[in-house]
């Protein structure tokens, strides 16, 4: 059985940042698409990031150029570093593996039951 866990969340200011570690059992992410997603309060889950199996990075536009996805096979986990963090990037992000349907429109479907995801607030 998958089972992917977030990490790296927290409280931080505005213009900080942080770096979300999503660590995975049951399968390698490498042979994996892979999405970082987020849900505001008030909003429905929306995909932010995603890196397919060969290594292609895809954004949202609004944190393209702040956030990078990236991942390490010898350690099964995929990253989101987010710098330049705003107030409107508060927000529980969850990672998942992902059936891409358009990378270069965000579009996927999910694969897997949605883990605790990890709370980033950014307040001043």
């Amino acid at each position: 059985q998958v089972q992917l866990v977030e990490s790296g969340g927290g409280l931080v200011q505005p213009g900080g940042s942080l770096r979300l570690s999503c660590a995975a059992s049951g399968t390698l992410l490498s042979i994996n698409d892979m999405g970082w997603y987020r849900r505001a309060p008030g909003r429905q889950r929306e995909l932010v990031a995603l890196i397919t199996s060969d290594g292609g990075t895809y954004y949202e536009g609004s944190v393209k150029g702040r956030f990078t996805i990236s991942r390490d096979n010898g350690k099964n986990t995929v990253y989101l570093q987010m710098n330049s963090l705003q107030v409107e990037d508060t927000a529980v992000y969850y990672c998942n593996r992902l059936l891409v349907l358009n990378a270069y429109k965000l579009s996927g479907r999910p694969y897997d039951s949605w883990g605790q995801g990890t709370q980033v607030t950014v307040s001043s």
